[in-house]
């Protein structure tokens, strides 16, 4: 006879080993814990508890992934993956937190059983049921991986840990063991491995690119002789892997898309004898938000075809090194020179988002129109979004547009509102997602549409569950590929309108509210109309300002018609931010 879900003496016992630090208040960000590493173990065993929970209760299998993303590598962090191979839905955040807020084992138990489990705590435990568990490169992963093990199995739940792997394959992998027919043999559940989310991606992107690329020389080199990749016919593409797990599992893509007529040039891969360290001055993060290239990238000619994914390969971002003598994305210097880059030609989330939109507009225009009939399309962008992204969309594709606040699991959850939802924040991290009407409409017309064949391809190119950097680097040179483009064409769609970032400390963040999807400050009184008088003086001005969801600062944001227009708007709403909100340390 099965073990019951919940034995408290056991419980108890397994949670003594975790002991949450005195002064320690874990609380749940966009995706998950996230803190020092030293802080974690308890926390991730309760996570352990919780996924394990979540499966019980949903008679699914869970997930949880240990890594703190673009976090500097002193950091870890959990985030827990529903059988969909989403995240966790809001309305359990709470839960979550007030299980990672226990003060002693007595209450860890209490929760677990009054606010979590209820009635199921008196169950059997399920022998078909399990929590996957993945984590990424980091030093603290080996302990804080132990710890999610213990909780998982402190339920008498299966725990199957599949390693070092990203992010998005790991919510791949808890989607796809939920499609599979359960085992009736053995000792535990069936289970996929790693392999089937490299068929998925690579078979949809083999499929789906087209013979010019397959023709491209063997050595990966461009038509033009040149190696640095400009062109969107295949070439060289030099990939930044942030010195995280990324590398290992880019790595796997190398002969298959080499066959196709790419060469993957890996920098940044963690390889000690260069000392690289994870997310340190590499990574999507760093590229996107200090305009620079990544370490170990002296030597790449200005012009060619970069991107840079983040620590557990959940962003990406294009680039182009720009070299002293004014480069320019898609433009190489001479074959064989290698021009010191004085900064880069960025092409972010933004930019992914609209050609990704481009592309699916291209195939949308040659579907049937009875297909096509009540189907909801939209692109969903936070306030960060470049003002001229949101032009573009508006007045040249036509397309619905949604804003939501900042953090993935909001955007996440608009574009599932749509049939086709297309999301990318502008740091890189984002995907598009098909709804279960559109593709099951797809599939039928299958067979008597190319347009449709190429659209549920798409769909199994691109990862369902999350953004994923692996299958975004896919998405990005099939398109290059399909409209022959270069980093330059992509680049021309529109320009970007000037932008500031800047933060700044203030003795409470939590006294400024906003409201509008963050476009709008509600408190304190008066903020507001002080930004607006101020935006009103700046040509094309935009500004605001929030309080940071990870960090206890207030950030703010600023367009405008010139770069310098742009630093003096963002200067002047940081005084404003300052002078009404209790600002702290030198005044801006």
């Amino acid at each position: 006879m099965s073990p019951q879900v919940f034995d408290p003496d056991t419980l108890r016992r397994a949670s003594s080993a975790y002991t949450k630090p005195a002064n320690f208040h874990p609380s749940y960000g966009t995706a998950g814990f996230r803190a020092n590493a030293s802080l974690l173990p308890s926390t991730v065993f309760r996570c352990g508890l919780l996924a394990a929970a979540r499966a019980i209760l949903l008679n699914a299998h869970t997930g949880l992934m240990i890594t703190a993303s673009h976090n500097p590598v002193e950091d870890n962090g959990v985030k827990m993956v529903d059988p969909d191979g989403g995240m966790m839905p809001q309305s359990f955040e709470a839960v979550a937190a007030e299980l990672a807020n226990c003060d002693d084992d007595d209450a860890v138990v209490a929760v677990l059983r009054d606010r979590v489990l209820g009635e199921q705590a008196s169950c059997s435990s399920p022998q078909t049921l399990a929590v996957l568990v993945g984590h990424d490169t980091r030093p603290s992963a080996p302990e804080l991986l132990a710890a999610a093990l213990a909780g998982v199995r402190a339920l008498n739940v299966h725990a199957r840990s599949y390693g070092c792997v990203t992010t998005p394959q790991l919510h791949f992998l808890v989607r796809a063991a939920n499609q599979l027919t359960p085992s009736q043999d053995g000792p535990g559940p069936a289970l996929p491995e790693l392999q089937v989310y490299f068929d998925a991606i690579l078979g949809a992107f083999s499929e789906l690119t087209p013979p010019p690329l397959l023709q491209q020389p063997a050595d990966g080199t461009a038509a033009g002789g040149s190696d640095s990749g400009g062109s969107g016919s295949g070439g060289t593409l030099y990939v930044d892997c942030a010195n995280g797990v990324g590398a290992e599992q880019i790595q796997r893509l190398v002969p298959a898309l080499q066959r196709l007529g790419v060469e993957l040039r890996l920098r940044n891969t963690g390889d000690p004898a260069r000392g690289g360290q994870l997310n340190h001055r590499c990574g999507a993060d760093f590229v996107q938000k200090d305009r620079l290239p990544p370490t170990d990238f002296d030597d790449v000619p200005a012009g060619a075809r970069c991107c840079s994914v983040d620590g557990d390969a959940d962003r990406l971002v294009y680039f182009s090194p720009v070299g002293g003598g004014g480069g320019d994305a898609g433009t190489a210097t001479e074959a064989g020179t290698a021009a010191a880059p004085a900064g880069i030609s960025l092409l972010d989330g933004d930019k992914v988002a609209m050609l990704a939109a481009v592309y699916i507009g291209d195939i949308l225009n040659q579907l049937p129109s009875e297909l096509l009939e009540g189907i909801q399309v939209c692109c969903v962008q936070t306030a960060y979004a470049n003002g001229a992204a949101t032009a573009y969309l508006r007045d040249v594709l036509r397309l619905p547009t949604v804003c939501t606040p900042t953090g993935v699991k909001y955007l996440h959850e608009a574009a599932h509102s749509a049939d086709l939802g297309i999301y990318f924040e502008s740091n890189g991290h984002g995907t598009v997602l098909f709804s279960e009407q559109l593709l099951t409409r797809l599939r039928a017309a299958a067979e008597g549409s190319p347009a449709a064949r190429e659209l549920l391809l798409l769909s199994g190119l691109i990862n369902q569950t999350v953004g994923d950097a692996i299958s975004g680097v896919l998405l990005v040179e099939l398109i290059l590929s399909r409209k022959g483009w270069t980093l330059r064409d992509w680049q021309a769609l529109y320009t970007d309108l000037p932008s500031r970032q800047l933060k700044l400390k203030v003795a409470d963040r939590g006294c400024i509210t906003t409201g509008d999807a963050e476009r709008v400050c509600v408190t304190p009184a008066g903020l507001q109309d002080a930004i607006q008088r101020t935006v009103e003086q700046f040509p094309r001005g935009r500004a605001f300002a929030r309080p940071s969801g990870t960090e206890d600062a207030v950030r703010v944001y600023a367009e405008a018609d010139t770069q310098e227009q742009a630093d003096e708007l963002a200067r002047r709403v940081a005084v404003q931010v300052y002078d009404m909100a209790g600002g702290v340390g030198p005044r801006p």
